[in-house]
């Protein structure tokens, strides 16, 4: 087992948290504004992380890659998009503290992988969105700043043996963007993680 995954359920639920209290904070003229995610609006970000959550569960349930890939456009969201989102949260963490979970092997789209690798990837995805969801409010978007040192330190480990990874120097662009330009000497812990998960702080 590696120690750096060592409590990534409770990892889980601060991310998906902090999150949750961005969310809040959506006015109802907000749903359809745009995100650092140019192909996604404010409800297809939630959507994304809603829906994002329940394919986790349908992985240890025996889901495939293939149906994960195959389900994420679908809307989860219903009428009341706050709701379903925490009910995906509650849903995941449930499933994920269930004894003898997370040293499962399952069949994740960029690879094989043990439910506490897949989870500490959802970590890094949930706290990252919290940025573009931040950022497409015009809201604080400080991250948590021990989520971020977490993940930054711990980058290589989080996407070991994945298909595609932010850590290498070129994928296929469908699941991670690319990091442009270059940052300054003095860039923040937070900024080099949104750099190297292809965001701007500036932008």
């Amino acid at each position: 087992m590696n120690d750096c995954f060592h409590g990534i359920v409770d990892r889980f639920a601060s991310s998906s948290a902090e999150f949750a209290r961005r969310l809040r904070l959506v006015r109802p003229e907000q749903w359809s504004g745009p995100t650092p995610c140019a192909e996604w609006n404010v409800r297809h970000l939630v959507n994304h992380m809603a829906g994002g959550n329940l394919n986790y569960v349908r992985l240890l349930e025996g889901g495939t890659g293939a149906d994960f890939l195959r389900r994420r456009d679908q809307d989860v969201l219903g009428d009341d998009p706050i709701e379903a989102y925490d009910r995906s949260v509650r849903t995941c963490v449930a499933a994920f503290s269930r004894p003898g979970v997370l040293r499962r092997t399952l069949d994740y789209p960029l690879g094989e992988v043990t439910a506490r690798q897949a989870l500490a990837v959802r970590v890094t995805d949930s706290t990252v969105h919290t940025w573009d969801l931040a950022h497409a409010l015009d809201v604080d978007d400080s991250l948590d700043p021990g989520l971020v040192a977490w993940i930054e330190e711990n980058l290589d480990a989080i996407y070991a043996g994945l298909a595609e990874t932010p850590t290498a120097s070129r994928g296929s662009g469908r699941f991670f963007a690319a990091p442009e330009g270059r940052l300054p000497d003095d860039a923040s812990r937070q900024d080099r993680l949104l750099h190297r998960m292809g965001r701007s702080a500036t932008g």
